[in-house]
């Protein structure tokens, strides 16, 4: 990306036009105690030619391992379209939309992401994205207990759901005065077990599909359970297996009151961990508590059409104590990056992507299977990942999978102790049978 500073002549003058005399003069309000000089145990820097070949220098060894790691975020196709477009000036460096008449083309991309992602979910309403999966439950847990608090403060999390999305959730909501609960699953199907909660005070049920195991959950019998004790329906979805799943806004007799989930799949490199997407739609009932911004499409005294921020109290921006929700922006260009994946794939193309991934899991699951040892640990149905039994030491399995070139899954037992003899595995259209072979070929030397 190129770089282009401001001279010393320039700083000198634009100071002079402000009538500021030095740099540390803008900054007087910060007390001298609290300004640092130097910093100690930091090293000169290096000249940008240098840092160049260094990295490629580190580099230079790395390998492209088959990746059968999943676990919230996933290694799809991305056309080239996507990010070609994405990184064209008046979507990568534009500014927040608050300037409606200048900000058309990055307002409308948003109305555009929303619709998508409301028709996904089939329900009536998104908002213009959140900073990711597990946060925007959290924002989806505090929406719920403002719409439906009068009831209790209480909320269901099942331990299925994601560990990091059970932590992210405690972390913002502890001191809320809300309490979580976290029903568990059945050991043989590895679907969250319900039987003998009390809904008492219950103000939501978060449903994960699929779950954590990738196991997919009962959602109609956990919906209607829900809906039943006065509670609302949160569902946790992954966005692909959409293309091929009941949506929420479908589940049971009433359907899900609010869905959020990841929206990494949608064209977004993983990237070393980030940045991600979060998106989140509900019923039209619940739209004034949606957090963040909300694109709206009208029409101008002209009679054209026009898009716009909408359904957002100002105080969301400036008086946080008293707004609906302290997030009041969005992945802008993330999202701008999903609009995109999802219109050049369309309908055929997410379900071609989905029902090759599920395609190739049961062709590594087959295979592994029937190795000596190996077993399914659940028997739930599933989307594009499973969790395996396998004998022996798992650390050392990964380590000889690694050396053949695999990232051969995630090991459960930091946050399963139950299943410490187990590995969650996951496939992609970017796996295929040929990759599930050498998987198979690879664990049957190393057990």
């Amino acid at each position: 990306m190129p770089f282009i500073p401001h001279t010393a002549q320039e700083v000198t003058s634009m100071l002079r036009a402000i009538g500021v005399p030095d740099i540390e003069t803008l900054f007087d309000e910060i007390p001298p105690a609290l300004r640092l000089t130097d910093l100690p145990g930091i090293p000169e820097g290096l000249a940008e030619w240098e840092v160049g070949a260094l990295l490629a220098e580190r580099t230079a060894g790395d390998s492209n391992p088959t990746c059968f790691l999943g676990a919230g975020a996933y290694q799809h196709h991305i056309p080239a379209a996507v990010w070609q477009l994405v990184s064209r000036g008046e979507f990568y460096s534009a500014y927040t939309p608050y300037q409606a008449e200048a900000s058309q083309g990055t307002l409308q991309v948003l109305y555009e992401f929303q619709s998508m992602i409301a028709g996904l979910c089939a329900l009536d309403v998104a908002n213009a994205s959140l900073y990711d999966g597990a946060s925007a439950l959290a924002e989806a847990v505090l929406m719920a207990v403002r719409a439906n608090g009068t009831i209790g403060r209480r909320v269901l999390l099942p331990r299925a759901l994601h560990p990091a999305y059970r932590a992210t959730v405690r972390s913002i909501v502890a001191l809320q005065g809300i309490e979580i609960l976290e029903p568990g699953f059945d050991p043989a199907t590895g679907r969250t077990d319900i039987d003998g909660i009390d809904w008492q005070g219950v103000t939501s049920l978060v449903i994960p599909q699929p779950n954590f195991f990738g196991v997919l959950e009962d959602v109609d019998l956990l919906t209607d359970a829900a809906h039943q004790a006065g509670a609302l329906v949160i569902g946790v979805v992954n966005p692909l297996a959409l293309a091929i799943l009941k949506p929420p806004g479908e589940w049971g007799t009433k359907g899900a009151d609010i869905a959020c989930g990841e929206g990494q799949p949608l064209g977004i490199p993983l990237a070393g961990g980030g940045p991600y997407l979060g998106f989140m739609a509900c019923r039209e009932g619940l739209m004034r508590q949606l957090p963040g911004r909300i694109a709206g499409r009208t029409v101008d005294r002209a009679g054209k059409t026009g898009f716009t921020l909408t359904l957002q109290a100002r105080e969301q921006h400036i008086r946080r104590a008293k707004a609906t929700s302290n997030i009041c922006t969005n992945q802008g260009l993330l999202a701008t990056a999903a609009t995109l994946y999802l219109s050049l794939m369309g309908p055929a193309g997410l379900s071609t992507v989905a029902r090759q991934s599920h395609a190739h899991l049961r062709h590594l699951t087959d295979g592994l299977c029937a190795l000596p040892g190996v077993s399914a640990a659940f028997s739930g149905p599933r989307f594009n990942e499973a969790v395996l039994r396998l004998p022996g030491d798992l650390p050392q399995l990964l380590d000889g999978l690694l050396a053949r070139n695999i990232l051969g899954g995630l090991p459960l037992a930091e946050h399963y102790p139950e299943l410490a003899d187990c590995l969650l595995l996951c496939t992609t259209e970017l796996t295929p049978a040929s990759a599930c072979d050498r998987y198979v070929a690879a664990t049957a030397d190393l057990i």
